[in-house]
């Protein structure tokens, strides 16, 4: 049995500390938004760096089909050869 064992290199570390980073911010900002802000005064400075809370249940939804829709679609193309 033959095993090859690939290390990443520099750009592909630096590439998923990158998305690493990213999902963080963009977990922190939404936890703030769906969870924190509802409790805070409307009146609150906060409020002007967060979109109208319609948008934390459309945003997500519009993600989910999309990423329904791409592994749709690449399901389709790898059987597409059977």
């Amino acid at each position: 049995m033959l095993s090859i064992f690939l290390t990443a290199t520099g750009a592909d570390q630096a590439v998923g500390m990158g998305l690493v980073g990213f999902s963080l911010l963009l977990f922190t900002y939404y936890t703030i938004w769906v969870i924190i802000l509802p409790f805070v005064d409307s009146d609150h400075v906060a409020h002007q760096y967060f979109l109208q809370r319609e948008y934390s249940v459309i945003l997500p939804g519009i993600a989910a089909l999309i990423l329904l829709l791409s592994v749709g679609e690449f399901w389709n193309a790898a059987l597409d050869g059977f």
